[in-house]
């Protein structure tokens, strides 16, 4: 190993108020903060979230922004948080590929996440 992974970094208009999203998702403490940058640190791993005032939300599943990134997170009950993730300003999209293992959402900035049933006991035989 050369250099082990710290965390991706969103860019985003506004950086506090995506990390804030975030933290409510997955938990974790604000590191470090000021307008254009903030750590979300999490158990191993960072979120980072970059002002970029000239954002541009993706537009997936059409191709005319790509989405770059997406983060996927883990559960064993998707109904449940996708209940949550919405209540914390997530929005479903319509396109739902496979609805069953892994449900698609839009944070508060436009990027692209899924929830996922994957790796977990409620996941298909082969994710586990």
């Amino acid at each position: 190993m050369v250099a082990p992974l710290w965390g991706p970094t969103l860019d985003c208009p506004e950086p506090l108020e995506l990390a804030t999203f975030y933290q409510r998702i997955c938990g974790g403490s604000i590191a470090a903060a000021d307008e254009t940058f903030v750590e979300l640190r999490l158990d191993g791993v960072s979120l980072g979230f970059q002002r970029d005032l000239n954002h541009r939300a993706p537009t997936w599943p059409d191709p005319r922004v790509p989405q770059q990134c997406h983060l996927d997170f883990k559960t064993a009950d998707l109904d449940a948080t996708e209940a949550e993730v919405i209540a914390a300003g997530a929005t479903k999209t319509v396109l739902q590929p496979s609805p069953a293992v892994f449900r698609v959402y839009l944070d508060p900035a436009g990027h692209a996440f899924c929830l996922t049933t994957w790796g977990t006991p409620a996941g298909p035989p082969e994710s586990r």
